[in-house]
């Protein structure tokens, strides 16, 4: 029996035309498509009728599939000769644990090809006019995690508030307020832009900016829930 290499791919931000050649073929040539539920709608990317689609979706603070059930199934179904995608939003190596995957499919002798994705830290932003970087304005962005309030996680918050940029925060619509309020406790200033944008790239988009100091406020105001990004600093101010 063939043991065919799992394939793990970059979705996209969330329009099914995002996706890239390289993914679509991937999907059109699997028989077993493990999804999340940001990843793009796989149904307009590939006729589903002769494949074993799985969802193993994360939501955010709701129904969730375990990690290790994801990478049990992915195992599985590979040892068994499957041909397996793993399909992913964003990039599956940006806040994705697509290298956990890796990891734990090597581990168990089942190779894995990746296939990189358009990251939603960048073309959020962009799909609602804000570039990230701006020549005369910044050189340099920083792109953070914010699932967790700060003190509670990994990141230093009161670096970021000094290293000067564009601060791109991902996954941060819960705690955008203790967010926010680290970075002007650690010196930023209060007036400085932000933007955050809801449901990017798809017919669902909505945007709203004003400042690092409003930016909790204006959020809820505009009804900005998850999926989100918003980027802080002079960029937002384009």
């Amino acid at each position: 029996m063939t043991i065919h290499p799992v394939t793990l791919i970059g979705g996209g931000p969330g329009a099914w035309d995002l996706i890239t050649l390289r993914g679509a073929r991937a999907l059109e040539e699997a028989e077993v498509i493990l999804t999340d539920h940001l990843g793009p709608e796989l149904s307009r990317i590939v006729d589903v009728r002769d494949k074993e689609v799985i969802d193993v979706a994360k939501l955010p603070y709701g129904r969730s599939v375990a990690q290790e059930e994801t990478n049990r199934l992915l195992v599985e179904y590979a040892l068994a000769g499957r041909k397996v995608a793993r399909l992913k939003g964003g990039d599956p190596f940006v806040f994705g644990r697509g290298f956990e995957e890796v990891q734990h499919l090597t581990a168990h002798g089942v190779a894995c090809e990746v296939i990189p994705g358009v990251t939603s830290a960048v073309s959020v932003p962009a799909a609602a006019g804000v570039p990230v970087t701006h020549r005369g304005v910044t050189h340099a962005f920083t792109v953070v995690s914010g699932h967790v309030a700060p003190g509670e996680g990994l990141v230093d918050w009161s670096a970021l508030a000094r290293v000067g940029g564009s601060i791109v925060v991902v996954m941060g619509v819960r705690h955008v307020a203790a967010i926010t309020a680290a970075l002007i406790g650690a010196g930023l200033p209060r007036d400085t832009p932000a933007t955050a944008v809801m449901e990017g790239t798809t017919l669902a988009q909505r945007s709203v900016t004003g400042s690092v100091e409003t930016l909790a406020a204006d959020m809820t105001r505009a009804e900005i829930s998850s999926p989100a990004v918003y980027v802080i600093g002079e960029v937002a101010r384009l």
